[in-house]
């Protein structure tokens, strides 16, 4: 049957791309490009839900750290400078708070009394010298390791602001806090820009990058090699328009569902744009093939239709089974990415396979090229590869059964881990930030307890304050925690100012009354982002000198331990703060990796079974599959890769795209054995038309995949690296395994 003759109007193909351009492109007018904290977390997580409820009452914990450094900073022209900037950050809707050398709390007194002022007070500046505020700022008890460093050769500012609505508002913060010390004069001094903040728009910075810098150089590379395959500028023309339509439905997809897009979310397009070439590859090789054969016109099409329509829309199906499983994980960029990319992949049949060969039966008129050397070079590797696989079955088998062996005790090394403030370069400006800030100042990483008590103004009786007291300095022990703060350090601090700043006051008082009256008095800022109106929770904040998943979680462990063991009073109490979340975030990632590899084999093997209505042809086709994934957690463990946000996704997205060349070679082999074809020609001449294909394919996926390894955020280096591996690993299945295991099976049944 001529199957070009129930194909629609080339008229018409052209008319939906266009429509498809159209309405994909107004539907990324929606678009929400945000990689914020929060977007990575279930919104009805116990630890999202409670760390929410605890904004009503405190400040949340996501800061941007500015260090400025210099010989003149407590002179009053750079004093001076800065508290202009400060003033102008001030103003602004989005900042809360900004606490620095001049706007910082400072408790001081006399023999009956305290005061609660700047800790430089530009009003009263020319009573001390510059060397006297800097020993002033020293030896307040808050103030080193917060907002001056240790040595006194650097000043922070710390900017607070108010719950942000993603990623681009905090963008525009950094762009504010810039400007606002550039008009000051004094961004010669900035040294670093640290926290949370920071972090987040780094990333967003590099999603950024990597959007603009991979979608044309993926798109661009896919339609060299298709020239250079084939030589026939209508299938570039072609590839290029289909390319662009898969990956600008993949990115309206994520806009219509209205989820945001993320770091994760970045890799769709180039990721989208190898995968549609790959298809594109086999279409354009059967037409080729059909073009050798004599075919001209809606012949040629129909053949190459009968040879690739049925094992392209498993492989598409099966591919998007991959990518839909990783729905079932928590992370929800994750699940964004496998299921866009999913509906992408299944979308990505019907405009190849249907609304391409009308256009291509109308404008396809002349032979195609016989293969260049380079083709040929392609050819004789496969050619090889499988009279190898053929004549050498038993020692192909035993080979890779040993390395498979060999290696797999190297998974055992793989562990999960998460360190964000790692996922860039050592010479990326956020991390030469960061680490700047943790020596001179404080860890970045923050966590906080919350205390609660039953009774109101609960929390200014003596023994509770002692016991918040005992705890915090069992934490002040730990290697990990650079600072510990709580409201128990400012009743201290202003029992010490009442008594003439005598180091023996320095402690709880004993009389609640006497609390209450300090309380009372008290004019301050920091107390009441430590404790709410009526005095029935407080929180203690930590400042950890750790950012990885495991460091973190160990000290969150070691807290909880200690609490049980050792409960502080009668208060109830809560691990909340960014650092908890983060280790949440992680044991969620891990979950979501087994669930999805799991679902992803099982609905593989399924759609196998249907396909090849075999058992054990099912069951034969994945083993050159599950092998690759293998390969690739082999691989990690050997190297020391961890288990995080991008390498997760892998085996998932690595199994759905390597079961492509399977198909194909299965289909290409059984459909010739039902014609009646021996063994060895069935094998011989499959690996002829299709192993060229997929041996194109795979390079050309692995050249557009391994771009990715220019960005400069490290999971979208190893997913690029990793994914490629996968591929290249499955092509060997493919090539050498798969047809050795097919002799063994037929001798065997001859035998």
């Amino acid at each position: 049957m001529d199957m070009g003759k129930r194909s629609v109007s080339p008229f018409v193909s052209i008319t939906l791309f266009i429509l498809i351009y159209v309405g994909a492109g107004i539907s990324l007018l929606n678009l929400k490009v945000d990689n914020a904290p929060e977007v990575y977390l279930p919104e009805d997580l116990t630890t999202v839900v409670f760390d929410k409820q605890l904004r009503e009452d405190f400040p949340h914990d996501q800061i941007l750290v500015v260090l400025l450094q210099g010989n003149d900073l407590f002179e009053r022209p750079f004093l001076a400078a800065l508290d202009q900037a400060v003033g102008e950050l001030e103003k602004s809707p989005m900042v809360e708070r900004v606490v620095t050398v001049t706007t910082a709390d400072h408790i001081s007194g006399s023999e009956d009394d305290f005061f609660v002022e700047p800790l430089i007070d530009l009003d009263f500046y020319d009573e001390m010298s510059p060397a006297d505020h800097q020993a002033r700022a020293l030896s307040d008890r808050f103030a080193p390791g917060l907002i001056v460093t240790k040595g006194g050769s650097g000043i922070s500012i710390i900017i607070r602001p108010i719950a942000l609505n993603g990623s681009l508002q905090r963008l525009a913060l950094i762009e504010m806090v810039e400007k606002a010390i550039a008009d000051a004069g004094i961004a010669s001094n900035v040294s670093a820009l640290a926290g949370q903040i920071a972090l987040d728009v780094a990333e967003l910075d590099s999603m950024i990058w990597d959007t603009v810098v991979f979608i044309p150089l993926t798109t661009v590379v896919g339609l060299f090699l298709i020239w250079w395959l084939f030589r026939r500028w209508l299938a570039v023309i072609l590839a290029g328009i289909t390319i662009g339509a898969v990956v600008i439905m993949a990115v309206a997809i994520v806009a219509l569902w209205g989820r945001p897009y993320t770091l994760v979310a970045s890799i769709i397009p180039p990721f989208m744009a190898a995968l549609t070439t790959a298809l594109l590859i086999h279409l354009f090789n059967s037409l080729r093939h059909a073009s050798l054969r004599g075919f001209l016109g809606a012949e040629r099409i129909s053949q190459a239709l009968m040879e690739v329509r049925r094992p392209a829309l498993y492989t598409c199906l099966t591919t998007s089974v991959g990518l839909f499983s990783l729905g079932l994980n928590s992370i929800l960029p994750i699940q964004t990415f496998g299921i866009a990319a999913g509906i992408a992949v299944l979308l990505m049949y019907p405009l190849a396979i249907g609304l391409l060969p009308p256009i291509i039966k109308r404008w396809d008129t002349t032979p195609w090229p016989a293969s260049r050397i380079g083709v040929r070079v392609i050819d004789r590797i496969v050619f090889i590869a499988a009279r190898l696989s053929v004549r050498r079955a038993g020692w192909v088998v035993a080979l890779f059964v040993i390395a498979i062996i060999v290696g797999t005790p190297q998974i055992s090394r793989i562990y999960a881990e998460t360190d964000m403030y790692s996922f860039f370069k050592d010479d990326h400006p956020l991390t030469i930030s960061t680490k700047l800030v943790e020596k001179e100042l404080a860890g970045v990483s923050t966590v906080e307890i919350v205390f609660d008590a039953q009774q109101k103004g609960a929390l200014k009786e003596p023994s509770k304050l002692n016991a918040l007291n005992r705890f915090q300095a069992w934490l002040d022990d730990l290697p990990q925690i650079d600072r510990t703060y709580c409201m128990a350090d400012i009743i201290e601090e202003m029992n010490w100012a009442f008594n003439g700043e005598r180091e023996a006051f320095r402690v709880i008082p004993q009389d609640p009354l006497l609390i209450s009256q300090y309380i009372f008095i008290y004019s301050g800022k920091d107390l009441y982002e430590l404790v709410n109106d009526n005095f029935t929770r407080t929180r203690l904040t930590l400042n950890l000198n750790v950012t990885g998943s495991n460091e973190i979680r160990q000290v969150v462990n070691s807290i909880e331990n200690y609490l049980i063991k050792n409960p502080v009073a009668d208060l109830e109490w809560q691990i909340v703060g960014f650092g908890r979340l983060f280790v949440d975030q992680e044991d969620l990632l891990v979950q979501g990796q087994v669930r999805s590899l799991w679902l992803a084999l099982g609905m593989i093997f399924i759609m196998f079974l249907l396909l090849w209505r075999s058992f054990s042809g099912a069951l034969l086709c994945m083993i050159p599959n599950v092998s690759p994934v293998l390969l690739i957690f082999i691989f990690m463990g050997l190297i020391g890769i961890k288990l995080d946000m991008a390498t997760a996704m892998i085996s998932s997205v690595a199994l759905g795209v390597a079961v492509d060349d399977t198909i194909h070679v299965y289909h290409s082999y059984i459909r010739r054995r039902r014609k009646g074809i021996g063994l060895v020609l069935a094998l011989m001449r499959g690996y002829t038309q299709v192993g060229r294909a997929i041996t194109a394919t795979t390079f050309i996926l692995c050249s557009q995949l391994l771009l990715l390894c220019a960005s400069d955020f490290i999971p979208t280096i190893e997913f690029g690296f990793l994914t490629s591996l996968g591929l290249l690993a499955a092509l060997l299945f493919d090539l050498f395994l798969l047809p050795a295991l097919l002799v063994l099976l037929a001798k065997k049944r001859i035998g």
